[in-house]
């Protein structure tokens, strides 16, 4: 058992003690769950070799990112690729994510994993662009995943909310992709707070207008569409948008702050899952979805209800700097060797925040290894002044 150690906690510098992981965590659920479809949206591990800033070329260990999605497979869970948990776009250029996307492919391939993968249109110059310019960026895109053998999910774009006047451009490009994609796609509806450039996505800033915007869309695509990803941290505008969706059509959720229950659903229904949060809850949301397969929903509860105060942290506004954390629970949790991000994003949250999240995860059983993680907790702590 680790010795405890001081944290530099918002509240002021405790002492504290890892508690041994929960008795349910030794379980190793392999098969995917039956009951909802449920993918982790993966991190990605820097290379700590080359220098990482903003704008500098993406330089990632494939050999530890790959070997990530491995552990996510291992548990039954899906692989939500080359998405923003992944550093797209906010240090994980298009050249990168190819090739994350096509390395990745190969993989899931191998072990008969479940792979989704981002397609957008981040790869276009900086500036304005038209319709038609961006619809071909989006089809450059989709082959790629397409041709990595991966399930598409047309990711929101900047350059399409930066150029749509009104909801009709939006269909218009939407329904052009949707025509040839091979396959059903996952479409991504990420709210202001995971992105601000994304403010009025489907032609409108006011919700309710675009919730009726991007309904309509799915109704006229609908055997194209396998679900929508909804990242608006809005649990009611989630179940009323759940409840207007035809059939065959899912709600993945992605909401990082109410999933638990939203997953569980009720009566009316209940929603699938795409998470960010279930990067470092991979083992969580394994055990509670089996537990929920066999209709244990107080086991199912117990699992995942305490990992809510853990996400809300994580999840904490600035909400688009949450990789941050998800890269530094990697690294307590032993899944790569060094806190680093692309960007240099490892800089993106104070040490008080981290103090706090590590706190947690060990409070949420997130901490596999106790001894390892204060460990290495020390250590952060004492690069940043702070003696424990």
């Amino acid at each position: 058992m680790p010795g405890d150690l001081t944290l530099p906690l918002p509240s002021g510098p405790a002492r504290y003690r890892v508690p041994d992981p929960p008795a349910w965590s030794a379980a190793t659920p392999t098969p995917a769950p039956r009951s909802r479809t449920a993918f982790a949206a993966a991190h990605v591990v820097a290379d700590p070799g080359h220098e990482h800033r903003p704008g500098a070329p993406a330089h990632v260990d494939w050999e530890a990112t790959l070997a990530f999605r491995h552990h996510l497979w291992s548990l039954g869970l899906g692989v939500a690729d080359a998405m923003d948990t992944a550093q797209r776009g906010a240090g994980l250029d298009w050249a990168g994510a190819r090739e994350l996307i096509a390395r990745s492919g190969a993989e899931a391939a191998a072990v008969g994993g479940r792979l989704a993968c981002g397609a957008g249109t981040d790869h276009l110059p900086q500036g304005r662009h038209g319709l038609g310019a961006i619809r071909a960026a989006y089809e450059e895109q989709v082959a790629v995943v397409e041709e990595a053998g991966a399930q598409v999910v047309l990711m929101a774009s900047r350059a399409l909310a930066g150029a749509a006047n009104g909801p009709e451009e939006y269909a218009e490009v939407y329904g052009g992709i949707l025509a040839q994609t091979r396959d059903p796609v996952i479409l991504h509806w990420l709210g202001t707070p995971f992105d601000p450039a994304l403010a009025g996505y489907w032609g409108s800033p006011d919700l309710d207008e675009a919730t009726d915007h991007v309904v309509r869309l799915i109704h006229d695509h609908a055997p194209a569409i396998d679900g929508i990803k909804v990242s608006l941290l809005d649990a009611g505008r989630e179940v009323a948008l759940r409840g207007r969706l035809p059939d065959g059509v899912r709600l993945y959720t992605g909401d990082d702050f109410h999933y638990p229950e939203l997953i569980l659903g009720d009566d009316d229904g209940f929603s699938h899952a795409l998470l960010g949060v279930f990067d470092p809850l991979a083992r969580h949301a394994a055990v509670a979805l089996h537990a929920l397969d066999e209709g244990r929903t107080d086991a199912y509860r117990s699992v995942l209800e305490p990992t809510v105060p853990l996400a809300r942290h994580l999840f904490a506004a600035p909400t688009y700097h949450y990789k941050t954390g998800v890269v530094f629970l990697a690294y307590l949790a032993g899944h790569q060797s060094h806190f680093t991000l692309l960007g240099g994003a490892e800089e993106h949250r104070s040490v008080a925040h981290l103090a706090e999240l590590f706190r947690l995860a060990a409070e949420a059983g997130a901490l596999p290894d106790p001894e390892l993680a204060t460990e290495r907790m020390r250590a952060f702590l004492a690069e940043r002044g702070y003696p424990c």
